[in-house]
């Protein structure tokens, strides 16, 4: 992988370096001139060698302390990540044990990831001035091409905070009744290890917890997808004929050959970080997902399936342009399909709801679902690169990595560290983009514009009624808008 990073960085280099021999100022062709602007963008590879070399050292060996970590049972084996530590997560209710999986992934990756990535920032930093950037959390706004984006971010967050607070205050008075009060404070932030995922930024595991009406339908098809034998494979067919009855496009017989699309069962370690792939060659798109039989990773399936779709229609495009609109239309195009597959219509055609209940509280139960898992994610989808942003251009000292995290977490999330955490933790680094060098702001861009993009696919497909029941199926004109 260093070999064809390199590789790829020096064929960066050349093209790049020829593209900023041209003065575009009298270019006619505005196809041209941005061609040549997006080439002049080299990135890393405007490094001097030694330092790529090291930047690349660096990417490499951070991602392999994260694919790599595992946390040992005090008398078993170590176990990894996914599924077993996010399974417990998800699962269990017993205060302790979410403490040691909490505590023992942090403690295995982010003190191991600490003393590296502020040398990364330094090579990062440099190769973003050297491409005319203050620093590196410029260049990645700069790709938005919008001056006023930090602004416009920052009104997008604080118009959705109000409701963000009343799903927060609602599920921590859930947690109190549960948990009780020596260890939920009605007043205070919600411990992080307690809302079902790694990183608190879905709660959708704990809906058991908080469910509004308990008694009434509850819009998880996990246990139909087991009774009916689901596969991961067929997970994937009937994304792909979700896009299909849009009429668009299938995807091909190399997708099914060469994706990874469940975890090996030979054993061998692979990394079950999700992941979409295009290799540029307008016929090999590939997904890497371990995937599981449930509700939540049939919502995977079809976001993942998203990007392959986007590959395939800007296949022909000169390869400076296959890429998207922004990287937050990228993340969208796979969620706004999905906010159609968790309806109950769709659930209840694809025979995973027995009956297609209507009733008041069921609306409700449903609702509260997609809150756990849209609204919850709000608040850490943008924080994630508040952080580095602020690390990036000396806000925030190697010397206060892990409070000023988790001071971030406190202001927007409203969530603290279940015990002392120390400078000698990198917390942040638990989660996969830090490490893995993966901008993260346009999760939270398309946590508003799927649903823009939703509303415009219903308007279109002549669906009338609340939006939260609007089912794209088979609706071509839905399908030609997407495209």
């Amino acid at each position: 992988m260093l070999k064809k990073s390199f590789l790829t960085a020096q064929h960066t280099l050349y093209y790049g370096t020829k593209a900023r021999h041209f003065n575009t100022t009298n270019f006619t062709s505005p196809l041209l001139k941005r061609m040549l602007w997006k080439l002049k963008e080299m990135e890393r590879a405007s490094l001097p060698e030694n330092d790529l070399k090291e930047y690349n050292e660096l990417l490499t060996n951070m991602e392999t302390i994260y694919n790599a970590a595992d946390v040992c049972l005090e008398k078993g084996p170590c176990i990894p990540l996914e599924p077993d530590l996010s399974e417990v997560m998800a699962s269990s209710r017993d205060y302790d044990e979410l403490l040691w999986a909490w505590q023992g992934w942090r403690d295995t990756v982010g003190q191991q990831l600490r003393p590296i990535y502020s040398r990364y920032v330094e090579l990062s930093n440099k190769a973003a001035r050297l491409n005319g950037h203050t620093d590196t959390g410029d260049s990645w706004r700069a790709v938005y091409e919008s001056p006023t984006l930090e602004k416009d971010l920052e009104q997008l967050y604080y118009e959705m905070k109000p409701l963000y607070l009343n799903l927060h205050a609602y599920v921590r008075r859930a947690l109190y009744h549960y948990y009780g009060s020596e260890h939920i404070n009605l007043k205070g932030p919600i411990p992080a290890h307690l809302l079902g995922n790694m990183w608190a930024q879905s709660w959708t595991n704990i809906i058991d917890l908080v469910i509004p009406f308990p008694s009434s339908t509850k819009m998880d098809a996990t246990m139909a997808m087991k009774s009916q034998r689901w596969t991961p494979i067929k997970m994937f067919e009937e994304a792909d004929k979700f896009f299909q009855s849009l009429g668009m496009l299938p995807v091909l017989p190399e997708f099914w050959v060469k994706s990874m699309l469940e975890k090996p069962l030979d054993g061998r370690k692979v990394s079950c970080q999700i992941s979409s792939w295009d290799f540029y060659n307008g016929k090999d798109f590939r997904i890497k997902q371990c995937t599981k039989v449930d509700m939540k990773d049939l919502l995977s399936v079809f976001h993942e399936m998203g990007h392959i779709q986007y590959f395939m229609q800007y296949k022909d495009l000169p390869v400076v342009f296959r890429e998207g609109a922004n990287p937050g239309f990228h993340e969208a195009m796979g969620d706004v399909v999905a906010l159609s597959v968790s309806t109950p219509s769709y659930l209840h055609n694809s025979e995973l709801l027995i009956t297609q209940i209507e009733d008041y509280e069921s609306e409700i139960n449903f609702l509260m679902n997609i809150a756990l898992e849209k609204v919850a994610f709000i608040p850490f989808s943008y924080l994630v690169d508040q952080f580095r942003w602020k690390v990036f251009d000396g806000r925030i000292s190697k010397e206060d990595y892990n409070r000023e995290w988790w001071n971030l977490r406190l202001k927007y999330q409203g969530i603290c560290p279940p015990l002392p955490r120390s400078e000698e933790d990198f917390d942040a680094g638990s989660k996969f983009h830090i490490p893995g060098n993966v901008p993260y702001i346009r999760y939270f861009i398309s946590s508003v514009i799927q649903f823009q993009f939703h509303e415009a696919l219903c308007k279109v497909s002549d669906f009338t009624g609340p939006l939260h029941k609007c089912n794209i199926y088979n609706s071509q004109e839905a399908g030609k808008l997407l495209g």
